[in-house]
């Protein structure tokens, strides 16, 4: 590793500690591993966490926020409030007319975007080198000076209701994801859609949003993370002349219920307007800080990883079942869920695809893989890693995410040396611990019979 501070830099760091009536100061920092790079952890007296990796391949840094609050913190009749503020933020400010941020940025020559989920929030730009300064001022103006009047609250509630009625409403596959998680969980907060319901989204006031913004959008709920040419000094000091002011709130202690264990299958078959049978079906899995969680996404690559993978040979390529094959593994801070969606072909029954799936998870639960699957798997998923760290941006979400899930940025890396460590009996034993019968949830959307 290159040394983690020049004697100059130490030196800037340190006089930002002292403490100054009114303002935040710099209560310690320290220098972290994050794969063979240094990354710097400054800690605020406002409780702003900010995280800082120098990188001089091109002039420009990404600066993201990342707030530790998603719609696992949301209460029932309140669903969508986290992803309507995703839309708000890009609204008019006290001091910024509406539309003055994104201009001020496009000027800037910056692109920006935010998203929003069941554990975290974030918002992002990529700037030029020398307009840090500027982005730091915009998102300080917008964490503290957002505009909740009914105008605007109204305007993006409509935004979002036809974003809800696009992405759910009338698209299948949302519809059917968003049921299926609403089955598969009756307890944990993870059963609520991100997006809300369409009946809490229309009701929301400004008094609901005055109150979720001075709660969750204040500096002790937020980590600030600054990738690119910059020096990690000149950044906390930048943090602190545009965050300093702002004073911590009383964030609300997380009182979610664990999920039960699921005993006996859960199904639901509803007939909609698709031409041929559509199948979601999931399996509890673990969080993603579990011991297993590493090995399971390997698993989940030899399974459906690809055209070269498992299912898809079987079941696209050789039986022709259908059309297209897909499976994740959730990575979120708590138990979420391992899925599997497919498109039936013309004449063939979401029943005859499900018992294929099932052959291909029993066959994994009583058999080992090759060595050449997994090793195929291993690759791809270290491509993963490799093609997001090839940029500003691509590092600062991966810092940002696994602080924000882990409380640590270096998580990526030790998911590769638990890849690179892992045996085809691991997968079997993974197989065996996730892949239970009693446990799945099925949604099947059946095409709907045209009247004569």
């Amino acid at each position: 590793m290159r040394p983690s501070l020049s004697a100059g830099q130490r030196r800037r760091l340190e006089a930002l500690q002292a403490p100054v009536d009114g303002r935040a100061h710099l209560v310690d920092f320290a220098f972290e591993a994050f794969g063979a790079e240094n990354l710097l952890r400054a800690r605020l007296s406002n409780g702003l966490t900010v995280l800082v990796l120098e990188d001089s391949s091109a002039p420009i840094v990404a600066v993201h926020n990342w707030f530790k609050v998603g719609s696992r913190s949301e209460k029932p009749g309140k669903t969508g409030i986290c992803h309507l503020f995703e839309h708000l933020m890009f609204g008019e400010t006290k001091n910024l007319k509406p539309g003055a941020f994104d201009r001020k940025l496009e000027d800037a020559g910056a692109e920006t975007n935010a998203a929003t989920w069941c554990d975290w929030t974030f918002y992002h730009e990529t700037v030029p080198a020398d307009r840090v300064r500027l982005a730091l001022t915009l998102e300080a103006e917008r964490m503290a000076n957002l505009v909740l009047r009914e105008p605007q609250v109204a305007s993006e509630k409509e935004v979002v209701a036809n974003e809800r009625r696009m992405r759910v409403e009338d698209d299948l596959d949302g519809w059917a994801s968003e049921k299926l998680w609403e089955l598969a969980f009756t307890k944990h907060a993870y059963r609520i859609p991100t997006i809300g319901s369409m009946e809490d989204i229309l009701a929301f006031t400004p008094e609901d949003c005055e109150a979720f913004y001075t709660t969750y959008y204040a500096p002790n709920g937020c980590t600030i993370i600054l990738v690119g040419a910059i020096d990690p000094a000149k950044a906390v000091a930048l943090v602190l002349e545009t965050h300093g002011s702002r004073e911590p709130s009383t964030l609300p202690a997380e009182d979610l219920l664990p999920e039960p264990p699921q005993m006996e299958p859960r199904r639901l078959e509803v007939k909609k307007p698709t031409a041929t049978e559509r199948f979601q079906m999931a399996f509890h899995g673990p969080a993603l800080g579990d011991a297993d969680h590493a090995t399971l996404s390997l698993l989940m690559e030899v399974l459906a990883g690809g055209r070269a993978s498992r299912l898809h040979q079987d079941l696209v390529r050789i039986r022709e079942l259908v059309t297209d094959i897909g499976a994740t593994c959730g990575a979120f801070r708590d138990p979420s869920l391992i899925e599997f969606s497919a498109t039936a072909r013309p004449g063939v029954s979401a029943k005859a695809v499900e018992a294929a799936i099932d052959e291909g998870l029993a066959r994994v639960c009583d058999e080992l893989v090759s060595d050449a699957e997994l090793d195929r798997a291993v690759a791809r998923l270290e491509l993963g890693v490799a093609q997001s760290l090839e940029t500003v941006n691509g590092k600062a979400e991966l810092i940002g995410f696994h602080e924000t899930v882990l409380g640590d940025p270096d998580a990526p890396f030790r998911r590769l040396r638990q890849w690179q460590r892992t045996s085809v009996a691991d997968l079997r034993r993974v197989a065996r611990r996730f892949f239970r019968m009693e446990g799945k949830t099925v949604v099947v959307l059946l095409p709907e019979q045209v009247s004569p």
